[in-house]
């Protein structure tokens, strides 16, 4: 069988699920994952055959797909801040308001020292920091070993020094057990109340992991309390704090951000114009 054949397979298997322009894009990145093959090599040499074993993989992942798995879950990876990154049900896949947010802060701390990334994930926003920052020293925390198994793969990956650690952030306890001074600290915490999955995918509901995502419909600014009181301790005189944030509280974000004495706040919206990231300053 052809690769063009293959792609037209893959494409008409697709499209009644996913729509013309999404079927096209995740064929090119099927057959690209499985023979190296982009769109401009299967138009150029149409006729190039694909051995069995790889067309089984393709069908495999199709089915995968067809069943509302993530594209980035079948293929076990993604690509973050032009990064590569591994990942599967045990992490968040990373999204581009995300992307956003690591490349502000970048921008803003270039030389910053000392970075901690809290509800780290598949360490996507610790790996990038710790590969675009020279000499920076980046912790990463999470309540998920198996998250955390994942991001140490992600920094090896990107050969990047990262020291990942196990906490749960709402614990009493966390404050006391991290005993240093950072110049940044962010945070991507969960912030999806329960009331908001009946707008979500299913792709997002039946895959990504909830514990990463979901917060009580009653306390939706739980992990943020948790975190400003944390960095009102362990940052520097002038030290910043980062979220990403749920767009409807944005208002709700800032005045948390007062309540606990950060000053210099910044509300930002992303390329949507969905208020979705902030940062403060602590000063003592």
């Amino acid at each position: 069988m052809n690769i063009k054949e293959i792609q037209r397979s893959i494409f008409l298997q697709l499209l009644p699920s996913m729509g013309e322009g999404e079927a096209r894009s995740v064929t090119g990145l099927l057959l690209k994952h499985f023979t190296t093959y982009n769109n401009l090599y299967i138009n150029l040499y149409p006729e190039t055959e694909i051995d069995f074993d790889t067309i089984t993989s393709i069908n495999e992942a199709v089915q995968q797909l067809m069943e509302n798995a993530p594209i980035q879950y079948v293929l076990g990876e993604t690509v973050f801040c032009d990064l590569p990154f591994f990942v599967d049900a045990s992490v968040l896949i990373p999204r581009p308001e995300t992307e956003e947010l690591v490349l502000w802060i970048i921008k803003n701390n270039l030389q910053a020292s000392k970075f901690l990334d809290i509800c780290t994930g598949s360490g996507c926003i610790a790996v990038s920091l710790a590969n675009y920052i020279e000499n920076s020293i980046v912790y990463g925390v999470d309540i998920s070993e198996e998250a955390l198994e994942t991001a140490r793969k992600n920094a090896l990956l990107n050969k990047t020094n990262v020291h990942f650690m196990q906490y749960d952030v709402l614990n009493n306890g966390f404050a006391n057990a991290v005993d240093m001074l950072f110049d940044v600290i962010v945070s991507n915490p969960p912030y999806v109340r329960e009331i908001e999955k009946q707008y979500m995918h299913k792709r997002i509901l039946d895959y990504e992991p909830a514990q990463a995502l979901f917060v009580e419909d009653e306390n939706p600014l739980l992990f943020y309390h948790s975190v400003l009181k944390f960095g009102q301790t362990h940052l520097i005189n002038g030290g910043q704090l980062y979220f990403e944030i749920n767009e409807l509280y944005g208002k709700e974000v800032v005045c948390l951000y007062e309540e606990y004495g950060y000053t210099r706040i910044n509300l930002r919206q992303d390329i949507h114009g969905k208020d979705r990231m902030i940062c403060g300053t602590m000063l003592k």
